[in-house]
């Protein structure tokens, strides 16, 4: 392959010839780029001069004598409340079924943990912390639901538990079999990742709205505004588990004639399982975090208490309700990455 190069008497490459092609090099495209640059400045100068405001007047419309301008704000604005009014008509069958049934499995859930005396969970939680954890996890685990049950918070708990199971449960099963797609097909993983991008920037007030429009207030806008907040770790690291296997352990299952499904679940998902877990850990974390937030929305639970305490200025109450949100959260994680460890620890020592 034939190659030429010229260099400037700086000795700074400016082009290179090979096979027939002239390349430029990056500094005489930075060159073109920057002369692109100042040649838009100097003519937006001097037709439209300094401060220059973004045209966004595009339609306007008239009534009677009178004419209105519209912006493109207007514009986009309407045709979003025109699809989502359509799609709420269209769709509310679904919207309905959806509500019903998780309406159903939380009214279900919040009645057996309800039934359940509290120095049972209490013991069983303690004696669970002690098996996965040994002393410190049990005796906190067992002070902090204490804690929660003497400050009349434990009925507000069980709610908050309840939303949480019924969402992360919907979410991991959303997100492993798109984190399963995406880690063994390429182009569903590009289509993927700036989704989950834009999912996980996003302010999670946001994400309440779309639960109003389609759901109305109450406990399954919260439930969906926190599935879509809370499923893209279990999504990433799914895939990431998977695409970390080793390449020489996936070429000798298949040398020894596994199929696919074969290979996926005897091999890739039992060795990415850590990773799994630590997908689905972080995912139960955020979900807590959102069904609080989901307050705002009628959704109940511990986030009633802080938000009751911040509308009345009650610090107290407000610390109280924090510090209850606190140690579950404390739990939670503790057991969950607590059972990812020893899952871990069985893989390396087998």
């Amino acid at each position: 392959m034939a190659q030429e190069q010229s260099i400037q008497p700086g000795g700074i490459e400016t082009e290179v010839q090979q096979s027939g092609w002239r390349v430029r090099s990056p500094l005489y495209s930075w060159g073109i780029g920057v002369a692109a640059v100042m040649a838009i400045l100097a003519a937006s100068l001097i037709v439209w001069g300094p401060e220059m405001d973004f045209p966004t007047t595009v339609s306007t419309d008239t009534v009677g004598d009178v004419t209105l301008d519209r912006s493109l704000k207007d514009v986009t604005a309407n045709t979003i409340d025109d699809s989502v009014d359509w799609i709420t008509l269209k769709g509310a069958w679904l919207f309905d079924g959806i509500s019903s049934a998780v309406t159903y499995a939380l009214i279900n859930i919040e009645a057996v943990l309800k039934w359940l005396p509290w120095p049972a969970v209490v013991a069983f939680l303690g004696l669970l912390s002690y098996g996965v954890g040994r002393w410190g996890l049990a005796a906190f685990t067992s002070l902090a639901l204490l804690f929660v049950g003497f400050m009349g918070l434990w009925s507000n708990m069980i709610d908050t538990v309840a939303l949480m199971v019924v969402a992360v449960v919907i979410a991991v099963a959303i997100g492993l079999p798109l984190g399963i797609l995406a880690a063994r097909n390429r182009t569903a993983d590009y289509i993927l990742r700036p989704i989950l991008d834009g999912m996980q920037t996003m302010p999670s007030f946001v994400y309440l709205l779309p639960g109003i429009l389609f759901f109305g207030l109450g406990k399954p806008a919260g439930i969906f505004a926190t599935i879509i907040y809370a499923v893209p770790p279990v999504i990433r690291l799914t895939n990431l588990g998977i695409r970390q296997v080793a390449a020489e352990t996936v070429e000798a299952s298949r040398a020894f004639g596994a199929s696919p499904w074969q290979l996926l679940t005897t091999v890739q998902i039992p060795m990415a399982l850590p990773t799994i877990m630590a997908g689905i850990n972080q995912t139960t974390m955020m979900a807590l975090a959102m069904v609080t937030i989901a307050s705002m929305v009628a959704a109940g639970g511990l986030g009633d208490d802080v938000l009751r305490a911040l509308q009345k200025n009650q610090s107290g109450n407000g610390a109280i309700a924090g510090l209850a949100i606190v140690f579950l959260a404390i739990i939670i994680d503790r057991l969950t990455q607590s059972v990812a460890a020893r899952r871990q620890d069985r893989l390396s020592v087998g």
